[in-house]
């Protein structure tokens, strides 16, 4: 019950976070007309992109849903399984994914568009508001991150210390005649103990992962709705097609990435099934919300700007600190690529074809 009041929270907190900077969006005055306006090329052609955008949202539910998945369903196949070196190998990769999402896509695409020519000198060019947005985001995701685990770990100690003083007071209380009856009681206490302990260790780590995987998706979930949003209010057919195979490659791997999580988490079927779906649908609802916009929504008006701005740079903030804190570090400061230098380079080498290959992607999408 605790666990799920504290999940709650978390979601609440960090949910209120990314409406805030949205609603509290301030508005600016372009500089020009032209920014309002749509620029005409022979590639820009709303009925020829409608098709092109129904195929998006077929193709990148079909790979979202098998990225996320493939590593739930790994249980099934013994190589795969979380305690196995290729599961890290695996999760390595799928981490570099999400690390070059957050500074070769997410970040430079807020940065282009907080610098934009259509905003007002003062202030969008007299303050580097993406870095600014970014790092508050990072504190934030610190934050929760921190805080939350803490609280818990406060509670479960508490408990732990109730066991053992529980565990004490046989011997205490034993006469001086039953010594040896106290000293097998108190063993059997301490073993208790003993056992508690490393239950409550397992306890924290399990909160961690579960903690790791719903801030993670949280992240996920806003930039899938951002690009989503962006491709199905453009009309340059030229674009899309490219954008179309760099995202399907993008929202597989980055499942992989938060379908590992999830798995680590130890979620029931309930909870796995609908954070499986929210991260599926994003992408495609963006691009059909963008779609059903596409006639009012201007992407290079002011207030798209800033919103879609903003809200990047905290989506960024987030995926780099997830991705370097909570994945990266975690896994390579584990007792068990510690203890191996071979498998720590052969986990290097999937981050850097990972964020690698991520960034390939970035010259068309």
């Amino acid at each position: 019950m605790a666990n799920s009041t504290l999940n709650l929270n978390l979601n609440l907190k960090l949910l209120l976070f990314f409406v805030t900077i949205s609603i509290l969006t301030p508005q600016a005055l372009s500089q020009s007309n032209e920014c309002n306006s749509v620029e005409s090329n022979s590639c820009n052609n709303k009925a020829k992109a409608l098709p092109l955008k129904i195929i998006a949202i077929v193709s990148i539910l079909v790979t979202s849903v098998i990225g996320v998945t493939a590593p739930l369903l790994s249980r099934s196949i013994p190589a795969l399984s979380p305690d196995r070196n290729l599961f890290l190998i695996v999760k390595a990769f799928a981490s570099g994914i999400i690390l070059a999402t957050g500074f070769m896509h997410v970040l430079p695409d807020s940065f282009d568009m907080l610098w934009s020519n259509c905003l007002k000198e003062n202030p969008w060019h007299k303050f580097p508001f993406t870095g600014f947005v970014a790092m508050f985001s990072a504190i934030v995701t610190l934050m929760v991150d921190s805080m939350s685990t803490s609280v818990y770990m406060k509670k479960m100690n508490n408990g732990v210390v109730v066991v053992h003083a529980e565990s004490t007071s046989p011997s205490t209380t034993t006469r001086e005649g039953d010594r040896e009856m106290g000293a097998v009681n108190f063993g059997h206490h301490n073993h208790q103990h003993q056992a508690m302990m490393k239950t409550g260790t397992g306890d924290s780590q399990l909160l961690r992962c579960r903690v790791i995987a719903m801030v993670l998706e949280l992240g996920i979930v806003v930039h899938s709705v951002v690009i989503g949003l962006s491709l199905g209010a453009s009309s340059n057919t030229c674009s899309i097609k490219g954008l179309v195979a760099a995202l399907c490659f993008h929202q597989m791997f980055e499942g992989m990435g938060l379908g590992g999580c999830i798995l680590q988490a130890e979620y029931g079927l309930l909870k796995r099934m609908v954070m499986v779906f929210f991260f599926s649908v994003t992408t495609p609802f963006g691009i059909a919300l963008g779609i059903a916009l596409s006639s009012t929504y201007k992407e290079n008006s002011p207030t798209a700007l800033i919103t879609v701005g903003l809200l990047n740079a905290s989506s960024a903030g987030l995926l780099i600190y997830m991705a370097l804190v909570d994945l990266l570090s975690q896994d390579f400061m584990g007792t068990k690529l510690q203890g191996s230098i071979k498998l720590q380079i052969k986990c290097y080498i999937a981050v850097l074809l990972g964020a690698g290959g991520m960034s390939l992607m970035a010259k068309w999408a």
